[in-house]
């Protein structure tokens, strides 16, 4: 019998995958959990990963003439209570300030003190609090559209946390747009879930399915919710962006009127949309292995690690001068439209464990360099796309010519190894007992484990919708916007009813 091939991570995916995943960011150093229940500490080399997300966000915001402005943290309680639905869709997570201080309590301790007027909530989205500025801002036409950016943190109470999943306080950007229309606004909402799922595709290697939220999973106050899907390696959907048309819902909730041509003063419309550090959680759930973390090259924080090797003092200078006039090099070529993003590392730790270290973090490209490239002109190089022991001698003036074109190739090789993953386990199911079969775990020690994305009819009744829910915890992921084969029609699969077209059905987290 053949030797199981040693991995760095343990357990691996097939065995739990969950615990792989927290594995996977404690050997990369991405983040850990803080003393502070259900927030997490985000490390450096996780905060480099979410800056170089953010900045190519930034970019694209901007782009699309996008400004960025900063709203308050806390939001008067009496705002919530201006738009039900919203209110209602959060208020089991909200943190709550009632009071401004603490005090000395004469017995060694502190009490609290000098309760609120009115309670302050610890922001949990900011629809009302920036709706009160817009609602001063626009008077006219002319104001609009007004479109604006935030990047803060969050804060929902929740009950299960899962770093970068599901946490406490987050990071994240939100979008909050005025329109004078209703197809101005309509037009915002589709444009920026485009911006969304391409910024997954090209930057985080992340194929996606765009498409729409059923009635049942909306943005609470909204009248459309749009998303992206991807499918994680445990065959799970993971929500990674949202874009929200709110109609008049928020106008008229926070007074946003202006005149219009006419000079006649109506509600205005708008959005909201926003996208999270879930991103990075989607990022490790999708291409990672069992030997720790995989960074598509172009939100990497660093492109390339070089190691130099070498046993006496001069082979350590003749090795790091050889290294350092490669750097000189290549430091000024551009990947991605930035200078490459580059590491030496001359730690003073064994040469194979400063390997793996860097494998597990994820970086991209690994060099190494000791006395024998010096003599024949070469480095060795190693991928992060490809296994550990395959490495290769490259001759040190290809290296530095194709270096830019070798990261172009592992962020496509990235890309196209999940889409596979994706293709090969999402299947058209039209029989409810083969849907059922489908998303029933086969081996009931491990229930996550499923078929993974079933696109099957669903007849529009929020019943089958939640039959389906109840049975299985699998949930309509969206309604997808492509004009392909889904809009094929047929039979619920619960009922039987017409159905216009199919949706996307799957487990997720």
């Amino acid at each position: 019998m053949s030797k199981a091939t040693k991995t760095a991570i343990t357990p691996t995916r097939q065995e739990d995958y969950p615990e792989w995943y927290q594995q996977v960011i404690k050997a990369a150093d991405l983040a850990e959990t803080s003393e502070v229940r259900g927030c997490m500490v985000i490390k450096p080399w996780g905060y480099a990963l979410w800056e170089n997300i953010q900045r190519n966000l930034d970019i694209k915001f901007k782009e699309t003439g996008h400004r960025n402005a900063y709203f308050p943290l806390f939001i008067p309680k009496s705002f919530f209570e201006k738009e039900a639905e919203h209110v209602a869709g959060f208020a089991k997570e909200c943190a709550v300030v009632t009071h401004t201080k603490l005090e000395d309590d004469g017995q060694g301790g502190l009490k609290v003190s000098g309760e609120l007027t009115e309670p302050l909530i610890v922001r949990p989205t900011s629809e009302t609090i920036i709706g009160a500025s817009f609602a001063k801002w626009v008077q006219s036409y002319r104001d609009l559209p007004l479109l604006i950016n935030q990047w803060a943190n969050i804060v929902r109470w929740e009950m299960r946390t899962r770093i970068f999943l599901r946490t406490t306080e987050f990071l994240w950007q939100e979008g909050h747009t005025v329109h004078a229309t209703y197809d101005e606004a309509m037009e915002e909402t589709i444009k920026m879930l485009g911006v969304y799922a391409d910024f997954a595709r090209e930057y985080l290697a992340l194929p996606v399915i765009k498409g729409e939220k059923t009635p049942a999973e909306r943005f609470p106050g909204a009248l459309n919710t749009y998303c992206i899907e991807a499918m994680m390696q445990d065959k799970k959907a993971l929500q990674a962006g949202t874009s929200h048309f709110l109609g008049q819902n928020f106008a008229k909730a926070s007074e946003i009127k202006f005149q219009n041509k006419d000079s006649v003063v109506e509600y205005a419309w708008t959005t909201s949309w926003g996208v999270s550090t879930r991103l990075i959680g989607a990022l490790i759930m999708a291409h990672s292995d069992d030997n720790g973390l995989v960074i598509p090259p172009k939100v990497a924080p660093e492109h390339i690690v070089f190691i130099p090797i070498y046993k006496s003092e001069e082979d350590r200078i003749a090795v790091l001068n050889f290294t350092k006039s490669i750097i000189s090099e290549i430091k000024k070529l551009r990947y991605n439209d930035e200078y490459l993003r580059i590491e030496l590392d001359d730690r003073d730790i064994n040469n194979g464990e400063k390997n793996w270290q860097w494998i597990k973090k994820g970086i991209p490209i690994r060099i190494e360099i000791g006395p024998k490239d010096l003599e024949n002109d070469s480095v060795f190089m190693g991928r992060r796309d490809k296994e550990p022991k395959d490495k290769k001698s490259e001759k040190r003036l290809d290296f530095i010519n194709n270096i830019v074109s070798i990261l172009d190739e592992i962020q496509e090789n990235i890309f196209n190894k999940a889409l596979n993953f994706q293709i090969e386990n999402t299947k058209n199911i039209d029989n409810q007992k083969e849907f059922y079969d489908f998303f029933t775990a086969k081996n009931q020690e491990k229930p996550e484990i499923h078929g993974g994305f079933a696109m099957s009819h669903w007849c529009e009744n929020e019943e089958c919708e939640t039959k389906i829910k109840d049975d299985l915890k699998v949930t309509i992921r969206c309604i997808p916007t492509s004009t392909n084969k889904e809009t094929e029609s047929g039979q619920c699969l619960i009922c039987g009813k017409t159905s216009k077209r199919r949706v996307l059905f799957g487990k997720s987290y």
